[in-house]
């Protein structure tokens, strides 16, 4: 499974504190304003909009959050943010995408860089790492809906270019424009998903042990400490003996 799996995988089994699951909502909440803002405020007619919200509610973010945070941007009272795009290297040589939202460019990119200097990593130009990636989209459903050729069957079916089963449920990935219409076809085969969203899929990995691990998990969580961070990504590989150990 590749990176940006395992590390959900990681995220969930270390059962985040509350602290940190009210700063995702928070972000999640971000996300849904942004594209409210930008597009119809129905989620039906918006797609970006739409996705934000099953991410939300995957979450389990309460609904009043999330009809709160698109009132606001009906309102015309939401902060105007900028999306941009942070790449570097961590650790050992790791590629990470940052992805962030934000009203002070000039203090998120200062943060970001302090970040990744503190932590052993290096803030790179945009591009430096993104080629080692590709923009996807990400549907996932629990193991329980069925074995991997129900799954890849419905896969084929809706589109999708790929399907990843394992014990912990089924990723399934399509082109990045894709992903409405994709989502939309598994659901009525599959149906709700636990997560939609896009992604960067890395197409190339770097190897970790356990010690460069610790390291890169202490990048990540500094940065996604950042309120104006949204979504971390990097490109790591590690055996099933380092994980279980982390």
């Amino acid at each position: 499974m590749a990176g940006h799996s395992k590390w959900a995988n990681i995220q969930h089994r270390k059962g985040r504190q509350d602290a940190a699951r009210s700063k995702l909502f928070s972000k999640l909440a971000k996300e849904i304003t942004v594209a409210a803002k930008m597009g119809d405020p129905d989620p039906d007619k918006n797609p970006r909009l739409r996705l934000a919200v099953k991410e939300a509610k995957s979450q389990s973010v309460p609904k009043d959050v999330i009809e709160r945070a698109i009132k606001k941007a009906i309102g015309g009272d939401a902060e105007n943010y900028d999306e941009i795009r942070y790449e570097g290297y961590g650790p050992n040589g790791v590629a990470v995408i940052v992805e962030t939202m934000t009203d002070n460019k000039n203090r998120t990119a200062s943060n970001v860089r302090s970040t990744f200097s503190k932590n052993g990593g290096n803030l790179g130009e945009t591009g430096s790492v993104g080629f080692m990636f590709e923009r996807k989209g990400e549907v996932s459903y629990p193991a329980a809906v069925g074995d991997a050729d129900t799954v890849m069957m419905a896969a084929i079916e809706a589109g999708a270019e790929d399907v990843e089963s394992s014990e912990d449920g089924h990723i399934i990935y399509c082109a990045d424009t894709d992903l409405n219409d994709v989502s939309n076809a598994l659901e009525a085969e599959l149906g709700e998903s636990e997560s939609t969203k896009l992604v960067w899929k890395p197409s190339t990995t770097t190897e970790l042990d356990l010690e460069g691990m610790q390291k890169l998990m202490k990048l990540v969580d500094a940065l996604e400490d950042d309120d104006d961070v949204q979504r971390v990504t990097t490109n790591f590989e590690a055996s099933d003996e380092v994980m279980a150990q982390l």
